[in-house]
């Protein structure tokens, strides 16, 4: 099969970025007149979830320096639901792999998945909470603010999402996952976030803002009282520097890596436009005929939940799988659709030419193909002719065309995307641009 010609394209969007990290964290807690706050011993239950922030082990080093400076004694607790299979050592080593250990911090790190419970839902649920923050004289919460994956509201993923499911570790995630099937995600998850914030003794929070390059952009602290206005403010700020295709309607939609670290579902359902849940609606746009994921990132420990969102694979992602941890979150949050394994191919070469001859009666030269490393690091991407044409007329972009070989018919463990130390973006590894 003739592969089509394609071109690399980079996203004029606006990515401000924090340089030094540690002295905006001592600002925005500097506002919060700690020193009323704390009673000198206070033990400080800190979360740290299992996302890939960037500089997650910086902030949080520095919040825990700040407490200890008045006199508190702040320990860890893993905030991740069924993350890390459900057991505590498996929640240990994704803080181990996000640079978070007892030697890293200088503090304990708590990791258990006993919890306690603190209240009751208006449904007649139970509302647990992790046994070591419930029984902190105080806890501190920190999340990213971001887009949820399954659903759009004031309040979507953050500091809430942390509370009510991160805390609540695997019995408490799935007791929330079951009321979102019949409540919606956009009732729940406020209401049981508020429920542990009246009841536990939240110190503070921190809500993290990343810009479409994966760079921290926005830190901000606020009081348990500010939560709510905080977060929706900091989501609001999130929505316009994520990352999204320029474009409605794809045929292929060929991704280097899905993983845990990139999205809670592998791969952004806000870029990709599947949810595949329950009772939330789909997306209107983009509209993508064939998705095809290629690899699998380390950081997900074989934890391919969202595979089931695409339409071809590789048997490199089929042989990384632990199916047994992607069996845990799915059964947990209530999507065993997303660990559905597509259909796998031998080779990069064979997913795509598969993808191909399966978007109907569009020959390959006339298909409308994006080629992106995954959905958080879309500043800089590929297209096909017919794209590109459209992006000329509509968009403002930086347009190379990458030189002879061309085509995707390098596809084939090569055509991927590389780094560029010189440029710090990413580009192709394996042809240079013609400008």
């Amino acid at each position: 099969m003739d592969f089509p010609p394609m071109y690399c394209i980079r996203q004029k969007v606006e990515a401000p970025k924090i340089e030094n990290i540690e002295n905006i964290v001592i600002q925005e807690l500097a506002r919060l007149d700690l020193a009323s706050r704390i009673t000198h011993g206070d033990r400080i239950a800190i979360t740290a979830g299992s996302r890939g922030i960037h500089h997650i082990d910086k902030i949080l080093k520095t919040l825990i320096d700040v407490l200890k400076s008045h006199g508190g004694a702040p320990f860890i607790v893993p905030a991740m639901g069924s993350h890390g299979n459900g057991t505590a050592p498996g929640q240990r080593d994704i803080l181990n792999s996000l640079n978070i250990s007892e030697a890293t911090m200088g503090v304990p790190i708590h990791s258990s998945m006993e919890v306690v419970q603190i209240a009751t839902s208006s449904h007649g649920f139970p509302v647990w909470v992790d046994k070591h923050a419930a029984t902190a004289d105080k806890v501190v919460v920190m999340n990213r603010i971001k887009p949820h994956t399954e659903f759009e509201g004031p309040i979507e993923s953050g500091l809430m999402k942390m509370m009510a499911i991160g805390l609540g570790k695997h019995k408490g995630c799935f007791e929330v996952h079951k009321q979102t099937v019949n409540f919606g995600y956009s009732r729940v998850i406020p209401e049981i976030g508020a429920l542990i914030l009246d009841r536990l003794p939240v110190l503070f929070g921190v809500g993290i803002v990343e810009n479409i390059y994966d760079e921290t952009a926005c830190i901000t602290a606020c009081l348990p009282e500010n939560f709510l206005h905080t977060e929706s403010a900091l989501l609001a700020k999130a929505k316009t520097y994520m990352a999204r295709l320029p474009f409605d309607r794809i045929d292929i939609l060929i991704v280097d890596e899905m993983g845990k670290n990139i999205s809670g579902t592998g791969m952004d359902t806000n870029v990709i436009g599947r949810i595949m849940f329950i009772g939330e609606r789909e997306p209107d746009i983009p509209k993508i005929t064939r998705i095809v994921v290629l690899d699998l990132t380390k950081p997900s420990h074989g934890n391919a939940i969202g595979i089931g969102l695409a339409d071809f694979t590789t048997q490199r992602v089929i042989d990384q799988l632990n199916t047994q941890a992607m069996a845990t979150n799915a059964i947990t949050a209530m999507t065993p659709e997303k660990a559905r394994i597509p259909v796998s191919l031998a080779t990069d070469r064979a997913a795509i030419t598969a993808a191909l001859q399966t978007i109907g009666a569009v020959p390959p030269d006339e298909a409308r193909i994006v080629h992106i490393k995954n959905t958080l690091e879309m500043g800089t991407f590929h297209i096909s002719q017919p794209l590109k044409e459209e992006a000329k007329k509509t968009m403002t972009w930086s347009l190379w065309q990458i030189s002879a070989p061309s085509s995707l018919r390098w596809m084939e463990d090569s055509y991927r995307f590389g780094y560029n130390p010189l440029h710090k973006e990413n580009i192709c590894k394996t042809a240079p641009y013609l400008i």
